[in-house]
């Protein structure tokens, strides 16, 4: 049996020389929505890659069900974890159906055939992200809002138990990313999947998010409910940011208003 649970443990990963995490312990609550905020550069792209696997820690591990991501094989792993990055590239030419379709591989066999339960996942993704009425168009014809909802029918497509997702909501208009992360939203709810998504928009954060991790200088500052991490003294110490907080009035958690050096019209 698989719980996806997911768990880091004393891990610094860089790049080359640079070292960008450092000494990061974190528990990824399975079946739940995370969402890790933080300024730029401190790290989240990073912590996704090495959760993925993509990037191979200096220190420590990275546990998926008491296993070592490195030693389960790619196979295996890409039937258990998808990942959105945050520059994906597309082959020239592509369609949007044949873009999406890739997202089934990893269920592909050495001797297996396409199957009607693929055709069934492909759609299913297209239906879910609006992207239907684009299937048959070239991938790099597209607005950068369609082509980042093409990236996530991808990451649907492939059915993975846990989805990570670094700015699944960049490009998008603000109608477009509440509309994503309802979808997101539903497949957790529907199908249990663990989501982990780096986002910049700490309202949208603690609003769709069952628990925050923030962080800062490659190290997490604070984790939990946003109940809990979205703080007033959070946000200036991981972002250098006055601001206030307050209930959101839709779902009751907390909500930022930053205060700027100008704080009226005029």
């Amino acid at each position: 049996m698989t719980d996806n649970a997911l768990v880091v443990s004393e891990l610094a990963a860089g790049y080359g020389d640079r070292q960008v995490l450092r000494g990061l312990d974190l528990a990824v609550a399975p079946g739940r929505i995370t969402a890790i905020v933080g300024a730029n550069a401190c790290g989240k792209s990073t912590l996704l890659r090495t959760l993925s696997r993509l990037l191979s820690p200096a220190e420590g591990q990275v546990l998926l069900d008491g296993r070592s991501v490195h030693r389960i094989p790619p196979r295996e792993l890409a039937r258990r974890m998808g990942l959105l990055p945050q520059s994906p590239l597309a082959p020239d030419g592509i369609t949007v159906l044949d873009l999406v379709s890739r997202g089934r591989h990893p269920h592909q066999g050495l001797f297996s055939r396409w199957s009607a339960a693929d055709d069934a996942a492909v759609a299913a993704a297209l239906e879910a992200t609006g992207t239907m009425d684009l299937a048959e168009r070239a991938v790099d014809e597209l607005s950068g809002g369609q082509r980042q909802r093409v990236w996530i029918a991808v990451a649907l497509a492939q059915e993975t138990g846990i989805l990570l997702l670094d700015e699944p909501t960049t490009f998008l208009d603000i109608a477009h990313q509440v509309e994503v992360l309802d979808l997101l939203t539903d497949l957790n709810r529907a199908q249990g999947t663990t989501i982990v998504m780096v986002l910049h928009d700490l309202n949208l954060a603690a609003r769709y998010a069952d628990a925050l991790v923030a962080m800062a200088g490659g190290r997490i500052h604070a984790s939990g409910p946003p109940e809990t991490v979205l703080t007033e003294e959070m946000v200036q110490a991981v972002f250098g940011l006055p601001c206030r907080t307050l209930p959101d009035p839709v779902s009751g958690r907390p909500m930022m208003l930053p205060i700027g050096r100008h704080r009226a019209g005029g």
